[in-house]
């Protein structure tokens, strides 16, 4: 079974570390080939996932949300061999709070059934956003 949830207990976590500035959130997910709607409606998950982004982009929008980065997936160089991602990008919320407004607000909640039904499989980590380093090692303070 995958991950398209998260529980009470981490988004509490994740609530209550209401620090200042933006959060990214790095997106990873696989859809199904058809749609899982609990009404028994017929769609693919990419088009159930495209209507998703379709009702939930607005909210996002409103509350100050932008796509930072996307990729298309490749290759599992190091890593599980049989993941693989159909969406892959950043999201960046100006805040905690804004992030929590938009999962609150009724529209976006009606437009996640969409999600629900889509996705087969998914990671959601939080980031909070630094200066880029000069390489690998360097985590500028």
């Amino acid at each position: 079974m995958g991950h398209i949830d998260p529980s009470k207990e981490i988004f509490a976590q994740f609530r209550d570390n209401d620090r200042p500035g933006p959060i990214h959130m790095l997106n990873l997910v696989r859809l199904r080939e058809e749609a899982a709607y609990p009404d028994g409606r017929k769609a693919s998950g990419a088009e159930a996932y495209a209507a998703y982004g379709r009702e939930s982009g607005p909210v996002f929008e409103r509350l100050g949300g932008r796509i930072v980065w996307q990729g298309k997936f490749e290759l599992m160089l190091i890593g599980p061999q049989e993941e693989r991602w159909d969406h892959c990008f950043i999201a960046e919320y100006p805040s905690v709070a804004a992030f929590v407004e938009m999962i609150r607000d009724p529209v976006y909640r009606e437009a996640v059934k969409h999600r629900q039904a889509a996705v087969e499989d998914s990671r959601l980590i939080r980031h909070a956003v630094l200066p880029v380093g000069k390489n690998f090692g360097e985590i500028p303070s």
